[in-house]
């Protein structure tokens, strides 16, 4: 008779093991340089600590030799703060003029820059060969010798009074420059989108001007923008060339007669010159943040849409691409 086999046991249900723990390498450097070990770590730290008392010692030194002037006093910042003749009779008027010079020079010098870096784009050999070497001459030239020679231009041939002439020279100046800046701006902005923006337009049957117009243009406003912001910065620092050569009545030239007149304060009048200047700057790049932010926003939102034909204004029909013109 055969034994039967005893009945298995029953076996208890493994728990699930979880993966091991996968170590990361240890990061021993980056891109650009190797992570500093302790003993660079403390020479860094070294090298940070003696940068800043040598920073704070030249603070010191510049703080102390005002002191011994007395430019530290509160009399020498005072009017700026109690006496509003002050501004009503030199900032105010200075910043005024500065302001128009900047606003005259950026309303001409964009729509200037504009053609010119769209003419050196150009298929025409000669609108290219005529447009390049006028930019390169402008932007050769500093702009201080541009203002001098328009002063002279505008006094030996034309009627400009001679209390308005430092303005036409100023602008003049401005303008030929920036606009030789701002060429290059829009050339480098448009040849830095895909080359296929340019391959599609010329499937759905889009001239040359109408690609410029419609597609280039439009989507390198947002390329351009921090370029063409900065360029407009400096053409509002660059009026105040024309205060020092040309007796043009702007904020830096503003600081003379304050200082005469208000007991030498010739370091605060600076300082208020140059706090204007920074707000006024600062004003600029936030109003052209925003704008940058509201295209964006904008471009997002209209991403969904059907497109709109480029020749005719319209929408394309089915929501599909326009018809070629005839």
């Amino acid at each position: 008779m055969k034994e039967l086999p005893e009945p298995t046991k029953p076996t208890k249900p493994t728990e699930p093991r979880e993966p091991p723990e996968v170590r990361e390498p240890r990061e021993t450097g980056t891109v650009l340089y190797d992570v500093p070990g302790p003993r660079a770590r403390r020479r860094n730290l070294l090298y940070t600590l003696l940068f800043v008392l040598a920073v704070g010692g030249v603070l010191w030194w510049v703080v102390a030799s005002l002191a011994d002037k007395n430019q530290l006093a509160w009399a020498k910042w005072a009017p700026f703060f109690t006496d509003p003749r002050v501004w009503h009779t030199y900032l105010l008027p200075a910043l005024r003029n500065t302001v128009t010079a900047a606003a005259l020079a950026m309303g001409l010098a964009l729509p200037l820059g504009a053609l010119l870096g769209i003419a050196r784009l150009s298929d025409h050999r000669r609108l290219r060969g005529t447009a390049g070497p006028v930019v390169e001459f402008f932007r050769a030239i500093p702009v201080l010798i541009l203002m001098l020679f328009a002063d002279a231009a505008y006094a030996r041939f034309t009627g400009v009074s001679p209390e308005s002439r430092p303005l036409y020279a100023v602008v003049t100046g401005l303008v030929l420059y920036n606009a030789s800046v701002l060429a290059e701006v829009v050339r480098a902005g448009i040849l830095a989108l895909p080359a296929g923006q340019t391959d599609a337009a010329k499937a759905i049957g889009m001239r040359k001007g109408q690609t410029m117009a419609y597609m280039l243009l439009p989507q390198s406003v947002t390329v351009m923008l921090p370029a063409l912001v900065s360029q407009l910065v400096v053409i509002v620092k660059d009026t105040a060339l024309g205060g020092a050569m040309l007796g043009f009545s702007e904020l830096l030239a503003s600081v003379r007669p304050m200082s005469a007149n208000y007991g030498a304060n010739t370091i605060a009048s600076f300082t208020v010159v140059a706090v204007v200047f920074v707000v006024l700057n600062l004003a600029l790049t936030t109003f052209a943040s925003w704008l940058e932010r509201r295209l964006r926003r904008g471009r997002r939102s209209s991403g969904g849409g059907p497109p709109r034909s480029a020749a005719h204004g319209r929408s394309a029909p089915d929501g599909g691409l326009p018809k070629p013109s005839a």
